[in-house]
């Protein structure tokens, strides 16, 4: 016997919460803050953690508790808002031709191979996503403002890997990795920026490529 899944009821405001966080997950590795939710909807921030509140209950998001920007969509939500925006759930990864290779040195037997290629296939599963990089406090590692940074979700990094790291709970950064006694350090490869130093530092990606428009 099949039994039938009711989808949750939601109010046209809680599902701009649900779309605002799905918009925020799929462009960067965080969600907004209450306040930033709050300023974007042109509501209170009451308001936004009562409409929170009632879409946890629902079973549609989810947050680490003691984490600012740690807000998430379920499995549930994410179908809600495909079925919302009148698409399909499964996504094609973007690709490009492949047509061989080219010297950098010596010039090479030009041999034209035409073959898709892919990011996923390039970086990675769909833990990969991309980030564009503001700033110059990478410049010295050839890391420009404007560039896209390939990023894979993780949790720990190595001393030393290139991260994604969330600074008290609030600031977004993308440093070199580092761990020292009883903190970590975040170290910008540019002379004009000071070393982070925190005891409350989350990774949310290392950075395993880069992407630039010439």
């Amino acid at each position: 016997m099949l039994t039938e899944i009711m989808e949750p009821a939601v109010t046209p405001r809680q599902l701009e919460v649900l779309r605002r966080i799905g918009r925020d997950r799929d462009r960067q590795c965080y969600s907004a803050t209450m306040g930033e939710l709050a300023q974007e909807m042109g509501v209170s921030r009451p308001t936004v953690f009562e409409h929170i509140a009632a879409l946890r209950e629902k079973g549609l998001v989810t947050k680490s508790r003691g984490r600012a920007r740690s807000l998430r969509l379920t499995a549930q939500a994410s179908r809600l808002l495909e079925r919302d925006r009148g698409e399909p759930e499964e996504t094609s990864d973007a690709s490009m031709p492949f047509l061989g290779r080219v010297a950098a040195g010596t010039p090479i037997e030009a041999i034209e191979n035409a073959e898709p290629i892919s990011l996923t296939g390039l970086f990675g599963d769909q833990e990969t996503f991309v980030l564009q990089v503001i700033g110059d406090s990478m410049i010295e590692e050839g890391i420009c403002d404007g560039d896209y940074a390939i990023c894979k979700r993780a949790k720990n990094a190595e001393n030393g890997q290139l991260v994604v790291a969330i600074v008290d709970q609030e600031n977004a950064t993308l440093k070199r990795f580092y761990r020292e006694p009883g903190c970590v350090r975040l170290q910008p490869a540019n002379a004009c920026y000071a070393p982070i130093y925190s005891d409350n530092c989350r990774i949310e990606a290392v950075v395993v490529g880069l992407l630039r428009r010439l």
